[in-house]
């Protein structure tokens, strides 16, 4: 499956992540990294974490990359 394909099936399976704000979805990203990281979830739940961490990630880099073309925009305007 193409990695495209991947981050929309994520955002899909997770509606509200396209709500939270770039700040929310990267305090909740880093919990998840740190929930994964001590190990102490089952398969089938760190397969989940994953997967939501997956749609956060996509959704901060997609508001980071709207606010670098604003930025971008308004330096042209200069």
């Amino acid at each position: 499956m193409a990695k495209g394909a991947e981050q929309t099936s994520s955002t899909d399976q997770f509606p509200d992540v396209a709500e939270l704000s770039y700040e929310a979805a990267r305090d909740e990203l880093i919990s998840i990294v740190a929930q994964l990281e001590g190990g102490q979830v089952g398969l089938e739940e760190s397969m989940r974490l994953w997967k939501r961490g997956e749609a956060l990630a996509a959704h901060c880099s997609t508001w980071l990359d709207g606010a670098e073309a604003a930025l971008s925009e308004d330096a042209d305007q200069s």
